[in-house]
Order: C-alpha cells, then sequence, then structure tokens
C-alpha cells in the first residue's frame, strides 16, 4: 500500500502526497511560475534541497529569491563549490578543503601542488570564466548520501589528504552527504540549488587571494583562500562593486595616513600610536562622553591594570577566557652581592598577574568596599579602561580589531526592581548619543548560550527585563530592527546589542548592556536590603562608543575623514594670498584660537589654488583665504570644505562667532538632550 504524507503550506492548505515527493514536485503542482522562481524549500524549519523526498507529514515553504537571506546564502554556497570545481579543472592536483558562505560573498581554502605554488590574484579571470562555463552547462548539483568509510576511503583515492583527514572527526556510524556536480564530488552538509543553471553566471566575482592555515591553526599547513562576492542578479552585484569601492576610499587606515591621525608598526603589534591629530579627536569624544555620563549620574573610577590571577578564577574569567589573557608572574630582582647588579628572577613562589581584558571584576571590587544600603542605589560606576587582549595575529585590523584598546565602560549595581528602568534609560542615553554622530541603528537581544553560568530562572528574568526594557523604550519594533538572537549571549549575561548604520549602508555593532546576575555571586556582592539582610545587586555593564579605537575607525569612515566641525582635528585654516596679508593672517588665528578653535596658519609663498587644492585633500573644514583687499578691510574670504561649499566674504567678528557656534558639540547646544 501506497505511503501518503500530508504537507502544510504557508497559506494553511494542506496538500496530500505519495511517499518519494519532493518539495520541487509540489512546486510544480501549485504553477510552473513557482517551480521556475523555487531555489530551495523550507522543510519543517530546515532549509533543504528541492529534490529531496519528505520523510513524513511536513510544514513546507518554498524559497525564492524573494527570501533574500536564504537565498543569498544558498546562491553564495554554490558560488563555493562551483570555485572548488573550477580550480580542480584547471589545476590538476589542488587538493580542496572547505569553502563557506560569508556575508557579503564566499570562500575556498585550496592546497596548490608545490610545482604550481599559492595562487595569486591574476589566476583569478581565468578562474571566473572556468566557473562561468560550469554555471552554463546547468549540471544538476544531486545530494549523495555515504557512510564515513565510504567517504575516507574516496578521498584517500583521490590524493585528498585534507578532506581524509576531516571526515575522520564525523560522528561514527551518521550519514554523510556528498554533492556531485557530473563527475565532480564534494563532502558538503548542504543544501544546493538544483542545477548549476539556477546561478547568474554574471552575478559574481572573484575578489582576492590570501594565505591561511589549515584549520586555523598557524602549525598547520598555509593554504590559498580565494575570495569572492555572490549575489542574486548583476544589479546586486554592481551595487556591491560600488559600495566596496566606496569603503576603499574610506579605509580608516588610508585616511589616518592621509591626515596624519595615528600609526601602527609591529615594534607594537595590536596596539595604536596616535599623533596629535588623531589624539584631539579621542580627547574630544572622551569629553564628550563624560559630559554624557555625568549627566546620566555616573561617578568616574579609575582601576588597575594587573590584578592576581586568583581573581580572574574567582571571577570565572580565567576559565572561561585565559587564552585571550596576557598574564606575568611576579617578577622580583635577583641582586649580585659582589657587583651590586640586579637582574629579574622570577620567585619560586612567585603569584601570576594577569593584565585585564575587561574592567567588571575590579568594579565590583569597588562596589564592596564599606556596607551599601538599599537606598544608595542604584550606583552607577564609570571609567574609561584601558584594556588588554591577546587577540590573533591574523586577525588584527587597523584600529577595528587591537589587543590594546579603552572602553567607555559602566556598570550599575541595583535592586532587581530598579533593572527595567536602569536599561530603559540607557536605552536613551545611547539613542541621544548615536542621534548626534548621525547613526541610525537596530537593536537585538542576545540570548543565552549553551555554555553558561547561573540558572535557567536567573537567566529568565535577565531575557525578559531587557525586553521589558526595550519595549517601554519603544525600540522594540521594526523600526528599530528589533530581533532576537539565540545562542549569543555572553556566558554570564543576556545582552541588547546596538547594530549601528554608517554613511555607506555598512553595520557594525557597538553599544552593549547586559543583566548579570552571576558576576555579583562569584564575587560575593552585596547590599543591605530593607528587611536589614544582605542581597546580591543585579549588576549592568554598559558601553556605547565599546572601545574608542574602534568607534575612531568607525567615525573615519563613516564621515570619510570629512569629520563635524567639532571632531575635527584642525577646524580652520588660514591661508594667505599674499605675504602682504601675513600679519593679520596671525591677528585672524589669534582671535579664533582665543575664542577656543583648533586654527594653523598657511604664510607659505605658495599659489593660493595650490593651497586650497592641499588643505582640501586634508580635509580641513573651513579654509580662511585673506589676500591685501581683506587685510585692508579686515575682512575674510570663508570657504567651507565641500564641492558644493561657496565662499564667502565676512567680518573679523561674524566670522568668530560663526565658527564657535557651529564648533559647539552637540551636546552643548541649545536645545540638546540633557
Amino acid at each position: 500500500m501506497t505511503q501518503h504524507f500530508k504537507i502544510a503550506l504557508p497559506d494553511g492548505s494542506v496538500r496530500e502526497v505519495e511517499a518519494g515527493t519532493t518539495p520541487a514536485d509540489v512546486a510544480a503542482a501549485i504553477g510552473p511560475g513557482l517551480a521556475k522562481a523555487a531555489l530551495a524549500a523550507r522543510v519543517n524549519g530546515e532549509v533543504r534541497d528541492l529534490q529531496r523526498p519528505f520523510e513524513g507529514d511536513s510544514e513546507l515553504a518554498l524559497i525564492t529569491s524573494r527570501d533574500e537571506a536564504d537565498a543569498l546564502e544558498l546562491v553564495r554556497h554554490d558560488y563555493a563549490h562551483i570555485l572548488a570545481e573550477a580550480v580542480q579543472n584547471l589545476f590538476p592536483g589542488t587538493q580542496i578543503t572547505f569553502g563557506p558562505a560569508t556575508d557579503d560573498g564566499f570562500y575556498y581554502d585550496f592546497a596548490p601542488t608545490a610545482e604550481r605554488g599559492p595562487f595569486t590574484e591574476e589566476d583569478l579571470p581565468v578562474i571566473e570564466e572556468e566557473m562561468r562555463r560550469i554555471i552554463a552547462k546547468d549540471e544538476k548539483l544531486v545530494r549523495e548520501v555515504w557512510t564515513r568509510e565510504q567517504v575516507r576511503q574516496f578521498f584517500i583515492d583521490q590524493g585528498e589528504a585534507f578532506k581524509a583527514e576531516w571526515v575522520m572527526e564525523l560522528p561514527e556510524g551518521e550519514p554523510i552527504t556528498m554533492y556531485r556536480t557530473g563527475e565532480w564530488l564534494d563532502l558538503c552538509r548542504g543544501p544546493h540549488l538544483a542545477s548549476t543553471g539556477k546561478l547568474d553566471a554574471q552575478a559574481f566575482k572573484l575578489t582576492r587571494v590570501s594565505g591561511a592555515y589549515w584549520r586555523g591553526d598557524q602549525n598547520n599547513a598555509m593554504l590559498s583562500r580565494i575570495y569572492g562576492t555572490g549575489w542574486l542578479n548583476k544589479k546586486q552585484l554592481d551595487a556591491h562593486l560600488v559600495r566596496l569601492e566606496e569603503a576603499a576610499k574610506r579605509d580608516h587606515r588610508k585616511i589616518g595616513r592621509e591626515m596624519d591621525l595615528f600609526h601602527l608598526q609591529e615594534e607594537a603589534h595590536g596596539s595604536v600610536f596616535w599623533h596629535p591629530k588623531g589624539y584631539r579627536i579621542w580627547r574630544e569624544l572622551e569629553a564628550y562622553m563624560r559630559r554624557k555620563m555625568d549627566g546620566a549620574g555616573y561617578r568616574e573610577i579609575k582601576t588597575p591594570q594587573l590584578m592576581d590571577v586568583r581573581q580572574w578564577t574567582q571571577s570565572g574569567h580565567w576559565g572561561k577566557y585565559a587564552e585571550n589573557m596576557f598574564a606575568v608572574p611576579d617578577i622580583v630582582p635577583d641582586v649580585d652581592e659582589e657587583s651590586g647588579a640586579a637582574a629579574p628572577k622570577v620567585a619560586d613562589d612567585a603569584d601570576w598577574l594577569a593584565i585585564k581584558p575587561m574592567n567588571c571584576p575590579a568594579h565590583v571590587l569597588v562596589f564592596k568596599q564599606g556596607i551599601t544600603s538599599y537606598r544608595e542605589l542604584p550606583i552607577r560606576l564609570g571609567e574609561m579602561g584601558c584594556c588588554h587582549r591577546n587577540e590573533p595575529h591574523g586577525a588584527l585590523h587597523g584600529l577595528m580589531r587591537v589587543r590594546q584598546f579603552t572602553q567607555d565602560d559602566a556598570h550599575i549595581f541595583c535592586t532587581e526592581r530598579q533593572v527595567v528602568d536602569e536599561v530603559r534609560a540607557f536605552c536613551r542615553l545611547a539613542d541621544d548619543v548615536y542621534k548626534d554622530f548621525g547613526f541610525t541603528y537596530h537593536v537585538k537581544l542576545a540570548l543565552r548560550p549553551d555554555k553558561r553560568f547561573g540558572s535557567d530562572s536567573d537567566w529568565d528574568k535577565a531575557e525578559q527585563e531587557l525586553r521589558d526594557a526595550v519595549a517601554e523604550a519603544g525600540m522594540a519594533n521594526a523600526d528599530y530592527g528589533w530581533e532576537e538572537l539565540p545562542g549569543e549571549g555572553a556566558f554570564y549575561a543576556p545582552k541588547l546589542e546596538w547594530h549601528l548604520t554608517d554613511a555607506i549602508g555598512r553595520t557594525w555593532q557597538v553599544g552593549t548592556i547586559q543583566g548579570d546576575r552571576v558576576l555579583p555571586e562569584r564575587l560575593d556582592a552585596t547590599y543591605i536590603g530593607e528587611d536589614g539582610d544582605k542581597h546580591r545587586p543585579v549588576m549592568l555593564h554598559r558601553a556605547i562608543f565599546g572601545s574608542y579605537e574602534r568607534f575612531i575607525g568607525i567615525l573615519i569612515e563613516h564621515y570619510a575623514g570629512k569629520f563635524p566641525l567639532w571632531l575635527a582635528p584642525v577646524q580652520a585654516v588660514v591661508a594667505t594670498i599674499v605675504s602682504e596679508a601675513d600679519d593679520y593672517a596671525r591677528e585672524v588665528a589669534a582671535k579664533l584660537t582665543a575664542a577656543g578653535l583648533r586654527v594653523e596658519t598657511d604664510l607659505r609663498n605658495e599659489k593660493i589654488n595650490y593651497k586650497v587644492r592641499e588643505h582640501s585633500l586634508a580635509k580641513i573644514p573651513n579654509l580662511i583665504v585673506i589676500g591685501k583687499r581683506e587685510a585692508e578691510e579686515r575682512t575674510v574670504a570663508l570657504r567651507p570644505l565641500g564641492a558644493d561649499a561657496r565662499q564667502e566674504v565676512l567680518g573679523l567678528d561674524a566670522l568668530v562667532e560663526r565658527l564657535r557656534a557651529e564648533a559647539l558639540p552637540p551636546d552643548m547646544r541649545e536645545g540638546s538632550p540633557a
């Protein structure tokens, strides 16, 4: 007797089908248009190939290009698969490893033959052409189920040592999927599109080549990684390439060099050398954030860089985070009795000290000094805290990923009844800050991970408190991109995340607030309640900028170096046309400086067009041009930065008042939030 399954569709209808029926069959039964548009299927919540038969009663949703997130991940996965096939077609003997989809494309890691050597950028055009040939063949992508031993033996026979090694780490006895296009096979969990022809051959581009260690371990073999970007159609690809071109122009490392803001060098790999102009931006941001925190009732503290490892063990960080921490033994001097010379020595009973990767345990220790009453809560402790994390060498990236960084960090110690009010207030504070920099943002809630401290009941309360606070702040809706992220919380607390959108549409996760009941318990933080007994406070970890280094990097790229006047390292340059105007130029500069503006003079014997071009490239917000007439009439010609800006002649007093008003930080202007 033929077995039948019930297939529930999104419109509420139910179709009865025979065993062996596939989602592709259901799509064809609904209509030829849907059959052509369908890319994959979501069966009981799992994305699957269209040709994979149903295994029982199921809920079915067909995925088309309208389901952009799912569709993009599928096509990028397929582009990676076809990249591997193309490389092996062109360069026999090349071994394949892994090739995942990424946020904007895909990559694949290869082990070229010793004779061939690593791949280079010059190889990319010929590989692209081979990929287009494979797409044009419209070969089916066929899912096959093998045993682990069959897969291992296949790769051994093919000389694929990396795949043969990897497959033995998959669970024994579980079926393994292989995907075939023609005669070519790859180990892959899928899903894939029905055939290579479902891809747009003009909607991808190979972008670069780099080195990568097998399984990310520098002790393993070096591989060649080929990156690509892949989209649903050429229009999307072209738009992405324009964004990449714009992003390259905005690269904070490039602009940082051009504007003389900072530099990086091997002697302090992962740390930043701030130049005077770059540190001026830092100082303005720091002053701005201090005003914001002072206005919100935070008290600033300063805590040690080094603390005993035993403290980090008690807090739980040493067990969860030790590989990312720098630790040193307590060094004592070893003095030679005859010469008196001293050399460092590790004592036999030396304590180990760790450089702090975060500020939270130290803030608990400050909170614990003395006896705290419930009447004193909430207590908001803030610190511009310098931290160190042992990030992998290959992960470091300009200002965006460093080993030494400073946070606008703070911790709020409060009662359970105060949590929602405190988080809601933080939401509004963060909103004020991000709007001052011209950012829009999305708010996301990162929920409990599998490996965590604390009871389920504490996690239930902490997650719900964050939901309630965001709802009361009016941000738990589509306008703020509200989304919950299962499994992405910290090991000690769920967290709200602020994802900023910059001027060219990129997103950056920056601000966060976390509701923590674990650390107060582990470090025995208490307050005296109304009942006279000791109680645990809830500890809210929060930051708005995140790290100053990264936030400045984001700002450089957001503004493309054209900072608003209050943040610009140099706010104006006074440039002369003739030497007879030099004395008046110095007077103008002195008056602007006395008004609190950051001003330089350019009295060089150069043509004014040369000066204008040079200072425009340096992204000086205002060029104040002075010639013989301006000196005689005690006026200036003001040229704001920008292609559309128009020159304006002003009296000296009017110039000073205008620039002084424009240079006020946004929080100090009339009508700004308190």
